[in-house]
């Protein structure tokens, strides 16, 4: 059965020694007095839940899966909601949530790791309190005071969990032609009508109340997307006292067969003249549910990291432990009948990618994730837009590049078990099966990538990406004479000038001939990937020499971090040149065939 150590030393290097977060965190209101113990606790406490409960349950969700009744109520797998109790007992959904409703205030970075450990441990159990924060957040952003007072508490408890209701069967990420309507009931309601699919933790016996949060159309409402508005639609609607009351119009019609994620219920819930109450104004509930979409893909671009980390740790296991051939070099233990297959290049190959992956991804996240705090509690101006810029600007890099590179590296680790890795008693073939999906919801990767080219780039004169480069400079300059710096600063460089050339050719490519941002979008998010995660390693080196110096006690830990970005920055980064003559290669071979040819 496979196992799960959550990574928390290699988290607190990011968290104390890389990001110094003690220090960023007290230059921001409601934060000053959080502490290194404080989050250490925390993170530990929290790592005890998820190793010792949730990780067990995960081979029995996807063993069992959620079952439907008859009246549409939803089953999930047996110690689910057990485990759910626990959790809320122990107060985590309030974790980083407002005081004002209950939460305990501490930053989203530590809600950022607790993602990870939750997703590592078990994915599907995962986005039932998972997906309850994006409907905290947009209803904290948009809503009245009344719908405020009246959710989020509950939400913030998590005594009742939140969905985020888009796709439809005929629309998923052109949501302008969605078919969904709203008829004002003349009483500050409205009758929601319509059919909502692929809804993650729809409908689930591990919560009093489900709280949707539904994108429905007006009758005379705009054609397309400023037609859009956004309902809060409960499952039982609440009473005098703000208890579930009667049962509203909403109703699980049946849940999908999936490749993955089995014990989480994806739902397809329908409609039927069901209460809802606006949130934000009319026909802008996009600019409302984007609140919501940008931190779920935050979550899922965790997810890809997450299923990356818990296969690489199981992988490592079985590579040390399996006896199979012999070293190249000649027997590394001769009084045994073969050597462990770690000691094999191409083993080390695979199990490096993903350890150099894994410790720079988790690096972005928490760089980015500080992003968030500041530009929520932040004092100055500046500093707040500068930090939304570069929220806003890696979103779809963090989405894309780790889903897409986490399960890649599920596969390469199931790939180290040889054919014990395509049985399912040990597990690998479901961290496969449920990384698969990070790469398709809450917008797939493609679009992701179309996201990053024609959307992110440009905005607001292309500020968000220069000041990027600026800062990733920045880090060159100041490190250009550091000898010791060389092997990690060099390849960066070069591969920092990679991505501007690459910038650079779409502005004057793309514009024009706009299947040229097309052809190149995916390869340009993954450069940009490349860069972002091989800065993250620059700084871990330069904090690791200093600790080196300094006489750390833990000599190796350092070492070998200074090893695993030697690795990456020789072995990944040059990626960044295919990435570039690819994009550099156009449209034209991509596009020369008509449909009927293919």
């Amino acid at each position: 059965m496979p196992q799960y150590t959550p990574p928390l030393r290699d988290m607190q290097f990011v968290l104390h020694e890389m990001l110094n977060v003690e220090a960023e965190l007290a230059k921001l209101p409601e934060h000053e007095d959080i502490d290194a113990e404080t989050v250490d606790a925390v993170l530990e406490e929290g790592g005890k839940f998820y190793a010792d409960i949730l990780q067990p349950l995960n081979a029995v969700g996807d063993r069992e899966g959620c079952k439907l009744d008859a009246d549409g109520n939803v089953t999930t797998p047996t110690g689910f909601r057990d485990a759910y109790q626990q959790y809320v007992a122990a107060g985590w959904p309030s974790l980083a949530a407002d005081v004002n409703y209950g939460g305990q205030g501490l930053p989203h970075l530590l809600s950022s790791a607790f993602m990870e450990m939750i997703n590592s441990s078990n994915q599907a159990w995962g986005m039932y309190p998972g997906l309850s924060h994006g409907a905290y957040t947009a209803l904290l952003a948009f809503g009245t005071d009344a719908l405020k007072d009246l959710y989020l508490p509950k939400l913030v408890s998590g005594e009742w969990t939140g969905t985020m209701c888009l796709t439809e069967p005929h629309c998923g990420t052109d949501l302008g032609i969605l078919k969904t309507k709203a008829d004002d009931n003349g009483d500050g309601s409205y009758a929601i009508s319509g059919t909502k699919i692929f809804i993650s933790a729809g409908e689930h016996d591990m919560a009093d109340n489900i709280v949707h949060l539904v994108l429905a159309r007006l009758p005379d409402a705009p054609e397309g997307t400023k037609g859009i508005s956004l309902f809060v639609v409960p499952k039982f609607l609440p009473d005098a006292d703000g208890n579930p009351g009667e049962r509203n119009g909403v109703k699980c019609g049946s849940l999908e067969h999936k490749m993955g994620i089995h014990g989480n219920a994806t739902a397809v819930l329908n409609f039927d003249g069901a209460r809802g109450f606006l949130v934000g104004e009319l026909h802008k509930g996009m600019r409302a549910m984007f609140t919501m979409m940008n931190e779920a893909r935050l979550g899922v671009g965790i997810q890809g990291l997450s299923q990356s980390e818990v296969a690489y740790q199981n992988a490592v296991t079985y590579a040390r432990e399996r006896l199979q051939g012999r070293a190249l070099a000649g027997p590394a233990d001769p009084e045994k009948p073969a050597d462990p297959i770690i000691v094999h290049p191409d083993i080390r190959r695979m199990l490096m990618n993903m350890k150099a992956f894994n410790e720079a991804a988790r690096a972005l996240v928490l760089w980015t994730a500080i992003r968030g705090d500041i530009s929520h509690r932040g004092t100055d101006e500046a500093e707040r837009q500068a930090a939304d810029d570069l929220m806003g600007l890696m979103t779809p890099v963090i989405k894309g590049v780790l889903t897409d590179t986490g399960f890649k590296n599920a596969v390469d680790a199931q790939q180290v078990y040889g054919g014990h890795g395509y049985i399912a008693e040990w597990g690998m073939e479901q961290f496969v099966r449920d990384a698969r999906i990070a790469m398709i919801y809450e917008g797939a990767n493609g679009i992701q990538a179309l996201d990053l080219v024609g959307r992110k780039l440009p905005a607001k004169g292309g500020r968000a990406v220069m000041a990027f480069f600026g800062e990733v400079e920045g880090f060159l300059k100041a490190n250009a004479e550091d000898e010791a710096m060389a092997p990690y600063a060099k390849p960066l460089k070069t591969g920092l000038e990679t991505l501007q050339q690459a910038t650079i050719w779409f502005m004057n490519n793309a514009m024009t001939k706009p299947d040229n941002a097309g052809a190149g979008s995916t390869d340009y998010m993954h450069l940009f990937g490349l860069v972002a995660l091989g800065y993250m390693w620059a700084q871990m080196a330069k904090v690791a020499q200093a600790k080196l110096a300094d006489g750390a006690d833990n000599k190796a830990f350092y070492e070998t971090k200074l090893a695993t970005g030697r690795y990456f920055m020789d072995r990944v980064m040059p990626e960044a040149q295919a990435h570039l003559a690819r994009i550099q290669s156009g449209s034209d071979s991509m596009m020369a065939l008509s449909a009927d040819a293919f």
